[in-house]
């Protein structure tokens, strides 16, 4: 992927839309890729509880930007 912008990188923002962290790991960043997914999961998981879920919701809009704005460093 070449940089901020980039097909790569509105891709990864795409696959985020719908799984949190499947942007990352399209990236190959694959420790970003674990975390959002299990703060996500484990926040959506505990919806009734209403502070996580709104945590998850953050965390899911916080991994599409991510994976939009990542830059690869050489």
């Amino acid at each position: 992927m070449s940089g901020q912008g980039s097909g790569g990188n509105v891709i990864a923002a795409l696959c985020n839309v719908f799984i949190p962290g499947l942007g990352q790991l399209v990236q190959g960043r694959i420790l970003a890729a674990i975390l959002f997914f299990v703060v996500c999961a484990a926040g959506y998981a505990l919806w009734f509880l209403v502070v996580p879920a709104i945590v998850a919701a953050i965390a899911h809009l916080w991994a599409i930007i991510d994976a939009a704005k990542f830059r690869a460093t050489l």
